[in-house]
Protein backbone atom coordinates (compact mmCIF):
# COMPACT_ATOMS: atom_id res chain seq x y z
CA UNK A 1 0.00 0.00 0.00
CA UNK A 2 2.95 2.32 0.65
CA UNK A 3 3.91 2.27 -3.03
CA UNK A 4 0.32 2.86 -4.11
CA UNK A 5 -0.03 5.77 -1.69
CA UNK A 6 3.06 7.33 -3.23
CA UNK A 7 1.65 7.11 -6.77
CA UNK A 8 -1.93 8.02 -5.85
CA UNK A 9 -1.44 11.84 -5.98
CA UNK A 10 0.11 11.44 -9.43
CA UNK A 11 -2.83 9.37 -10.68
CA UNK A 12 -5.31 11.84 -9.18
CA UNK A 13 -3.64 14.84 -10.81
CA UNK A 14 -3.45 13.10 -14.18
CA UNK A 15 -7.14 12.29 -13.89
CA UNK A 16 -7.84 15.94 -13.07
CA UNK A 17 -6.06 17.04 -16.26
CA UNK A 18 -8.31 14.71 -18.25
CA UNK A 19 -11.25 16.43 -16.55
CA UNK A 20 -10.00 19.88 -17.57
CA UNK A 21 -9.43 18.70 -21.13
CA UNK A 22 -12.91 17.19 -21.32
CA UNK A 23 -14.38 20.37 -19.84
CA UNK A 24 -12.74 22.54 -22.52
CA UNK A 25 -13.82 20.25 -25.37
CA UNK A 26 -17.29 19.59 -23.98
CA UNK A 27 -17.94 23.28 -23.30
CA UNK A 28 -16.78 24.39 -26.73
CA UNK A 29 -19.11 21.89 -28.34
CA UNK A 30 -22.01 23.23 -26.25
CA UNK A 31 -21.13 26.84 -27.11
CA UNK A 32 -21.10 26.02 -30.82
CA UNK A 33 -24.44 24.28 -30.26
CA UNK A 34 -25.96 27.61 -29.24
CA UNK A 35 -25.19 27.97 -25.54
CA UNK A 36 -24.36 31.59 -24.72
CA UNK A 37 -21.05 32.00 -22.78
CA UNK A 38 -22.41 34.59 -20.33
CA UNK A 39 -25.44 32.46 -19.53
CA UNK A 40 -23.29 29.35 -19.20
CA UNK A 41 -21.17 31.09 -16.54
CA UNK A 42 -24.30 31.85 -14.51
CA UNK A 43 -25.52 28.26 -14.67
CA UNK A 44 -22.07 26.90 -13.88
CA UNK A 45 -21.60 29.08 -10.82
CA UNK A 46 -25.16 28.52 -9.64
CA UNK A 47 -24.80 24.74 -9.81
CA UNK A 48 -21.44 24.95 -8.01
CA UNK A 49 -23.04 27.02 -5.24
CA UNK A 50 -25.83 24.48 -4.80
CA UNK A 51 -23.28 21.65 -4.77
CA UNK A 52 -21.27 23.31 -1.98
CA UNK A 53 -24.28 24.40 0.12
CA UNK A 54 -24.88 21.00 1.80
CA UNK A 55 -21.24 20.87 2.88
CA UNK A 56 -21.48 24.31 4.48
CA UNK A 57 -24.78 23.88 6.29
CA UNK A 58 -24.37 20.25 7.38
CA UNK A 59 -21.58 21.17 9.80
CA UNK A 60 -22.26 23.14 12.99
CA UNK A 61 -18.73 24.54 12.95
CA UNK A 62 -19.08 25.77 9.39
CA UNK A 63 -22.55 27.23 10.08
CA UNK A 64 -21.00 29.29 12.86
CA UNK A 65 -18.13 30.31 10.58
CA UNK A 66 -20.68 31.23 7.92
CA UNK A 67 -22.35 33.70 10.29
CA UNK A 68 -19.01 35.06 11.48
CA UNK A 69 -17.83 35.67 7.90
CA UNK A 70 -20.60 38.19 7.20
CA UNK A 71 -18.51 41.15 8.38
CA UNK A 72 -17.97 44.15 6.13
CA UNK A 73 -14.29 43.40 5.56
CA UNK A 74 -14.86 39.78 4.59
CA UNK A 75 -17.89 40.72 2.49
CA UNK A 76 -15.90 43.33 0.54
CA UNK A 77 -12.94 41.01 -0.03
CA UNK A 78 -15.12 38.13 -1.18
CA UNK A 79 -17.14 40.40 -3.46
CA UNK A 80 -14.08 41.90 -5.19
CA UNK A 81 -12.32 38.56 -5.47
CA UNK A 82 -15.43 37.03 -7.04
CA UNK A 83 -15.82 39.96 -9.42
CA UNK A 84 -12.23 39.81 -10.70
CA UNK A 85 -11.19 36.19 -10.25
CA UNK A 86 -14.44 34.42 -11.07
CA UNK A 87 -16.97 36.60 -12.90
CA UNK A 88 -14.54 38.50 -15.14
CA UNK A 89 -12.23 35.51 -15.44
CA UNK A 90 -14.84 32.98 -16.50
CA UNK A 91 -16.69 35.30 -18.87
CA UNK A 92 -13.40 36.06 -20.61
CA UNK A 93 -12.33 32.41 -20.58
CA UNK A 94 -15.50 30.91 -22.05
CA UNK A 95 -15.90 33.69 -24.60
CA UNK A 96 -12.28 33.11 -25.63
CA UNK A 97 -12.94 29.39 -25.78
CA UNK A 98 -15.84 30.05 -28.15
CA UNK A 99 -13.88 32.35 -30.46
CA UNK A 100 -10.56 30.46 -30.46
CA UNK A 101 -10.34 26.74 -29.66
CA UNK A 102 -10.22 24.32 -26.76
CA UNK A 103 -6.50 23.70 -27.38
CA UNK A 104 -5.74 27.43 -27.19
CA UNK A 105 -7.77 27.69 -23.97
CA UNK A 106 -5.83 24.96 -22.15
CA UNK A 107 -2.51 26.28 -23.49
CA UNK A 108 -3.19 29.84 -22.32
CA UNK A 109 -3.95 28.60 -18.80
CA UNK A 110 -0.25 27.73 -18.48
CA UNK A 111 0.45 31.47 -18.40
CA UNK A 112 -1.02 31.74 -14.91
CA UNK A 113 2.08 30.77 -12.85
CA UNK A 114 4.28 33.20 -14.80
CA UNK A 115 1.77 36.05 -14.53
CA UNK A 116 1.33 35.30 -10.83
CA UNK A 117 5.09 35.66 -10.40
CA UNK A 118 4.97 39.07 -12.12
CA UNK A 119 2.16 40.35 -9.91
CA UNK A 120 3.79 38.88 -6.80
CA UNK A 121 7.02 40.70 -7.66
CA UNK A 122 5.17 43.99 -8.18
CA UNK A 123 3.42 43.64 -4.81
CA UNK A 124 6.61 42.64 -3.00
CA UNK A 125 5.80 38.97 -2.37
CA UNK A 126 8.71 38.00 -4.62
CA UNK A 127 12.17 39.56 -4.23
CA UNK A 128 14.02 40.11 -7.51
CA UNK A 129 17.79 39.76 -7.56
CA UNK A 130 19.27 39.77 -11.05
CA UNK A 131 22.49 38.23 -9.73
CA UNK A 132 20.56 35.13 -8.69
CA UNK A 133 20.19 32.37 -11.30
CA UNK A 134 16.78 31.36 -9.98
CA UNK A 135 15.41 34.90 -10.32
CA UNK A 136 16.82 35.23 -13.83
CA UNK A 137 15.19 31.88 -14.69
CA UNK A 138 11.79 33.09 -13.46
CA UNK A 139 12.09 36.31 -15.48
CA UNK A 140 13.15 34.48 -18.65
CA UNK A 141 10.41 31.89 -18.12
CA UNK A 142 7.82 34.63 -17.81
CA UNK A 143 9.03 36.29 -21.02
CA UNK A 144 8.93 32.90 -22.77
CA UNK A 145 5.36 32.28 -21.59
CA UNK A 146 4.07 35.65 -22.71
CA UNK A 147 5.90 35.40 -26.05
CA UNK A 148 4.38 31.98 -26.64
CA UNK A 149 0.90 33.30 -25.87
CA UNK A 150 1.31 36.20 -28.29
CA UNK A 151 2.64 33.80 -30.94
CA UNK A 152 -0.50 31.69 -30.60
CA UNK A 153 -2.68 34.77 -30.98
CA UNK A 154 -1.01 36.62 -33.85
CA UNK A 155 1.03 34.02 -35.79
CA UNK A 156 -1.55 31.40 -36.56
CA UNK A 157 0.32 30.08 -39.62
CA UNK A 158 -0.53 27.17 -41.86
CA UNK A 159 -2.54 24.12 -40.88
CA UNK A 160 -0.44 21.46 -39.23
CA UNK A 161 -2.87 18.53 -39.43
CA UNK A 162 -5.77 17.70 -41.72
CA UNK A 163 -8.05 15.25 -39.97
CA UNK A 164 -10.87 15.15 -42.56
CA UNK A 165 -9.41 11.91 -43.86
CA UNK A 166 -10.29 10.17 -40.60
CA UNK A 167 -13.63 11.78 -39.78
CA UNK A 168 -15.07 13.40 -42.92
CA UNK A 169 -18.56 13.87 -41.53
CA UNK A 170 -17.79 15.14 -38.00
CA UNK A 171 -18.49 18.66 -36.87
CA UNK A 172 -15.62 21.15 -36.87
CA UNK A 173 -14.79 22.85 -33.60
CA UNK A 174 -12.86 25.63 -35.27
CA UNK A 175 -13.16 29.40 -34.98
CA UNK A 176 -14.79 31.06 -37.96
CA UNK A 177 -11.82 33.21 -39.00
CA UNK A 178 -8.57 34.96 -38.15
CA UNK A 179 -10.34 37.91 -36.51
CA UNK A 180 -12.25 35.70 -34.11
CA UNK A 181 -9.12 33.66 -33.40
CA UNK A 182 -7.16 36.76 -32.34
CA UNK A 183 -10.10 38.02 -30.28
CA UNK A 184 -10.42 34.61 -28.62
CA UNK A 185 -6.73 34.42 -27.74
CA UNK A 186 -6.79 37.95 -26.32
CA UNK A 187 -9.81 37.05 -24.19
CA UNK A 188 -8.00 33.92 -22.96
CA UNK A 189 -4.97 36.06 -22.15
CA UNK A 190 -7.21 38.43 -20.18
CA UNK A 191 -8.68 35.43 -18.37
CA UNK A 192 -5.19 34.33 -17.30
CA UNK A 193 -4.50 37.84 -15.99
CA UNK A 194 -7.74 37.82 -13.98
CA UNK A 195 -6.98 34.37 -12.60
CA UNK A 196 -3.48 35.43 -11.56
CA UNK A 197 -5.03 38.39 -9.74
CA UNK A 198 -7.38 35.94 -8.04
CA UNK A 199 -4.41 33.96 -6.76
CA UNK A 200 -2.73 37.06 -5.36
CA UNK A 201 -5.99 38.10 -3.70
CA UNK A 202 -6.03 34.83 -1.77
CA UNK A 203 -3.49 36.40 0.60
CA UNK A 204 -6.03 38.70 2.32
CA UNK A 205 -8.83 36.16 1.76
CA UNK A 206 -6.95 33.48 3.69
CA UNK A 207 -6.43 35.88 6.60
CA UNK A 208 -10.04 37.04 6.63
CA UNK A 209 -11.62 33.60 6.12
CA UNK A 210 -9.24 30.69 6.88
CA UNK A 211 -11.87 28.08 5.99
CA UNK A 212 -11.25 27.70 2.25
CA UNK A 213 -14.42 25.68 1.70
CA UNK A 214 -16.46 28.53 3.12
CA UNK A 215 -14.57 31.14 1.10
CA UNK A 216 -15.14 29.10 -2.05
CA UNK A 217 -18.87 28.97 -1.32
CA UNK A 218 -19.01 32.74 -0.86
CA UNK A 219 -17.11 33.35 -4.08
CA UNK A 220 -19.38 31.00 -6.03
CA UNK A 221 -22.47 32.68 -4.57
CA UNK A 222 -21.28 36.21 -5.32
CA UNK A 223 -20.11 35.16 -8.79
CA UNK A 224 -23.54 33.71 -9.54
CA UNK A 225 -25.23 37.01 -8.68
CA UNK A 226 -22.63 39.12 -10.50
CA UNK A 227 -22.66 36.92 -13.60
CA UNK A 228 -26.46 36.96 -13.70
CA UNK A 229 -26.54 40.77 -13.62
CA UNK A 230 -23.87 40.95 -16.34
CA UNK A 231 -25.71 38.43 -18.52
CA UNK A 232 -29.02 40.28 -18.15
CA UNK A 233 -27.37 43.55 -19.20
CA UNK A 234 -25.41 42.05 -22.09
CA UNK A 235 -28.05 39.67 -23.45
CA UNK A 236 -31.26 41.50 -24.22
CA UNK A 237 -33.07 38.40 -25.42
CA UNK A 238 -34.42 36.22 -22.59
CA UNK A 239 -34.51 33.21 -24.93
CA UNK A 240 -30.76 32.75 -24.51
CA UNK A 241 -31.43 31.50 -20.98
CA UNK A 242 -33.18 28.42 -22.34
CA UNK A 243 -31.08 25.26 -22.61
CA UNK A 244 -32.29 23.80 -25.86
CA UNK A 245 -30.45 20.50 -26.07
CA UNK A 246 -29.21 17.64 -23.85
CA UNK A 247 -25.66 18.72 -24.72
CA UNK A 248 -26.19 22.18 -23.21
CA UNK A 249 -27.89 20.80 -20.09
CA UNK A 250 -25.30 18.10 -19.45
CA UNK A 251 -22.42 20.51 -20.07
CA UNK A 252 -23.79 22.99 -17.51
CA UNK A 253 -24.24 20.22 -14.93
CA UNK A 254 -20.80 18.76 -15.60
CA UNK A 255 -19.09 22.15 -15.39
CA UNK A 256 -20.88 23.19 -12.19
CA UNK A 257 -20.35 19.96 -10.29
CA UNK A 258 -16.81 19.81 -11.67
CA UNK A 259 -15.89 22.99 -9.77
CA UNK A 260 -16.73 21.40 -6.44
CA UNK A 261 -15.09 18.07 -7.34
CA UNK A 262 -11.87 19.59 -8.64
CA UNK A 263 -11.74 21.88 -5.61
CA UNK A 264 -11.71 18.93 -3.21
CA UNK A 265 -9.16 17.02 -5.30
CA UNK A 266 -6.76 19.94 -5.55
CA UNK A 267 -7.17 20.93 -1.88
CA UNK A 268 -6.31 17.37 -0.86
CA UNK A 269 -3.29 17.24 -3.16
CA UNK A 270 -2.05 20.70 -2.14
CA UNK A 271 -2.24 19.75 1.55
CA UNK A 272 0.10 16.81 0.93
CA UNK A 273 2.37 17.95 -1.91
CA UNK A 274 1.98 21.70 -2.22
CA UNK A 275 0.51 23.93 -4.96
CA UNK A 276 3.65 23.82 -7.09
CA UNK A 277 3.18 20.06 -7.48
CA UNK A 278 -0.34 20.62 -8.83
CA UNK A 279 0.72 23.35 -11.27
CA UNK A 280 3.34 21.06 -12.83
CA UNK A 281 0.61 18.88 -14.32
CA UNK A 282 -1.14 21.74 -16.17
CA UNK A 283 0.62 21.28 -19.56
CA UNK A 284 -0.69 17.72 -19.70
CA UNK A 285 -4.20 19.10 -20.24
CA UNK A 286 -2.94 21.02 -23.29
CA UNK A 287 -1.47 17.88 -24.84
CA UNK A 288 -4.58 15.79 -24.15
CA UNK A 289 -6.90 18.48 -25.52
CA UNK A 290 -4.85 18.97 -28.68
CA UNK A 291 -4.71 15.26 -29.47
CA UNK A 292 -8.37 14.51 -28.72
CA UNK A 293 -9.64 17.61 -30.53
CA UNK A 294 -7.54 17.01 -33.63
CA UNK A 295 -8.21 13.28 -33.95
CA UNK A 296 -11.86 13.01 -32.96
CA UNK A 297 -13.35 16.49 -33.38
CA UNK A 298 -11.46 17.88 -36.39
CA UNK A 299 -10.24 20.90 -34.46
CA UNK A 300 -7.57 22.35 -36.73
CA UNK A 301 -4.02 22.68 -35.47
CA UNK A 302 -1.70 25.38 -36.79
CA UNK A 303 2.06 25.79 -36.79
CA UNK A 304 1.80 29.06 -34.86
CA UNK A 305 -0.36 27.39 -32.25
CA UNK A 306 2.13 24.55 -31.82
CA UNK A 307 5.13 26.89 -31.53
CA UNK A 308 3.25 29.18 -29.15
CA UNK A 309 2.06 26.31 -26.95
CA UNK A 310 5.62 24.95 -26.79
CA UNK A 311 6.85 28.40 -25.70
CA UNK A 312 4.18 28.71 -23.01
CA UNK A 313 4.85 25.24 -21.59
CA UNK A 314 8.65 25.67 -21.73
CA UNK A 315 8.37 29.01 -19.97
CA UNK A 316 6.12 27.46 -17.33
CA UNK A 317 8.71 24.85 -16.41
CA UNK A 318 11.50 27.43 -16.38
CA UNK A 319 9.49 29.50 -13.89
CA UNK A 320 8.76 26.40 -11.80
CA UNK A 321 12.43 25.41 -11.82
CA UNK A 322 13.42 28.86 -10.62
CA UNK A 323 10.80 28.75 -7.89
CA UNK A 324 11.86 25.29 -6.78
CA UNK A 325 15.39 26.62 -6.29
CA UNK A 326 14.03 29.28 -3.89
CA UNK A 327 13.57 26.75 -1.15
CA UNK A 328 16.90 25.06 -1.87
CA UNK A 329 18.76 28.34 -1.30
CA UNK A 330 16.69 29.14 1.78
CA UNK A 331 17.35 25.69 3.20
CA UNK A 332 21.11 26.12 2.79
CA UNK A 333 20.97 29.35 4.80
CA UNK A 334 19.21 27.72 7.77
CA UNK A 335 21.22 26.22 10.66
CA UNK A 336 21.32 22.45 10.82
CA UNK A 337 19.07 22.40 13.91
CA UNK A 338 16.22 23.86 11.86
CA UNK A 339 16.38 21.31 9.03
CA UNK A 340 13.42 19.03 8.47
CA UNK A 341 13.58 15.25 8.38
CA UNK A 342 14.71 13.34 5.28
CA UNK A 343 11.20 12.56 4.07
CA UNK A 344 10.27 16.23 3.86
CA UNK A 345 13.56 17.26 2.27
CA UNK A 346 13.12 14.66 -0.46
CA UNK A 347 10.02 16.44 -1.77
CA UNK A 348 10.66 19.99 -0.61
CA UNK A 349 11.01 21.34 -4.13
CA UNK A 350 7.41 20.33 -4.80
CA UNK A 351 5.97 21.99 -1.72
CA UNK A 352 7.06 25.61 -2.15
CA UNK A 353 4.24 27.77 -3.53
CA UNK A 354 4.62 30.42 -6.20
CA UNK A 355 4.49 33.14 -3.55
CA UNK A 356 7.32 33.26 -1.06
CA UNK A 357 5.33 32.95 2.16
CA UNK A 358 3.52 29.62 2.16
CA UNK A 359 1.25 30.61 5.05
CA UNK A 360 -0.17 33.45 2.97
CA UNK A 361 -0.90 31.29 -0.04
CA UNK A 362 -3.13 28.56 1.36
CA UNK A 363 -5.94 28.89 -1.15
CA UNK A 364 -3.91 29.04 -4.39
CA UNK A 365 -5.21 26.86 -7.22
CA UNK A 366 -8.29 25.65 -5.41
CA UNK A 367 -10.58 26.28 -8.39
CA UNK A 368 -9.92 26.17 -12.15
CA UNK A 369 -11.67 28.30 -14.82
Amino acid sequence: MGGLDGYFPVMVMIGLQFHYSLLAIFTRAALLDGLTPTVFVVYRQGIATLALAPIIFSSNKRRQSFKASLGLKSFSLMFMTSLIGVTANQNAYFSGLFYASSTAATAMSNLIPALTFVFAAILGFEKINLRSLRNVAKILGTICCVSGALTMAFLKGNKLLHMEFFLPDSKHLTASGDDTWILGCLLLLASSVFWSCWMIMQVPISSSCPDHILSTFWMCLFATIQSAIFALIKEGNLRVWTLNSPLQISCSLYAGIGIAASFFIQSWCISGRGPLYCVMFNPLATVITALVSAIFLQEELYIGSLVGAFGVISGLYIVLWGKAKDFDETKQELPQSQMQDDDISNRVDLEEPLLTDKSEYVAESKMEP
